[in-house]
C-alpha cells in the first residue's frame, strides 16, 4: 500500500553502491530495524546475463514491539547495477523493491530506490504508515552513511 521512491546523487561510483546494497548479510550492522540477516542461497539467474544471480535471503525486522522475519528473492544484476527484491513469505501481503545505480559523467552516481509493500497485520501497517516516508528516507540515509564509513568521503 505505501510506496516510496527516492533518487539521490551520491559521491561514490555505482559499482561501490551496488556492492554495498547487494551485501544483504551485513544489513544488521547498519540498517535500521534489521535485527538479523541470512543468505539461504545464491546461484546464477536462469536466463539472465553472464554475471546475474538470484539470492534467497531471510531478514528479521524489529520495529517497536513487533519482531517479524521474512524471506525474499533478490535478483542481482551487476552489469547494469540493478537489484530487484520480491517477497517470498512472512508478515507481508506483498513487498517489491528495487535499487538502480548509474555512474555520472562528473563522478559519483545516481541512486534510485523504490519500495512498495503492505503488512498482513493491520496494526503494524497502521504503525508503519504514520512514519513510513521518514522510515524509508532513514533507510536510504543508512546506506549512504555506510558507504561513507566504508569508502570515505567519495569522489565529489
Amino acid at each position: 500500500m505505501p510506496t516510496h521512491r527516492e533518487k539521490r546523487r551520491l559521491p561514490w561510483p555505482a559499482r561501490q553502491m551496488y556492492d554495498l546494497v547487494a551485501d544483504v548479510a551485513r544489513y544488521p550492522e547498519f540498517l535500521p530495524w534489521t535485527a538479523a540477516a541470512r543468505v539461504r542461497s545464491r546461484k546464477p539467474l536462469p536466463g539472465g546475463g553472464p554475471h546475474d544471480e538470484v539470492m534467497e535471503a531471510d531478514l528479521v525486522i524489529s520495529f517497536r514491539v513487533f519482531r517479524e522475519s521474512f524471506a525474499s528473492r533478490v535478483v542481482l544484476r551487476p552489469d547494469t547495477y540493478r537489484i530487484d527484491t520480491e517477497y517470498l513469505d512472512g508478515p507481508f501481503r506483498y513487498l517489491k523493491s528495487w535499487w538502480q545505480f548509474r555512474d555520472l559523467p562528473e563522478g559519483g552516481c545516481e541512486a534510485e530506490f523504490f519500495v512498495d509493500f503492505e503488512f498482513r497485520n493491520a496494526v503494524l501497517q497502521k504503525v508503519i504508515g504514520v512514519v513510513f516516508n521518514q522510515a524509508m528516507q532513514r533507510v536510504v540515509r543508512a546506506f549512504e552513511e555506510r558507504a561513507r564509513a566504508l569508502y570515505g568521503p567519495g569522489e565529489g
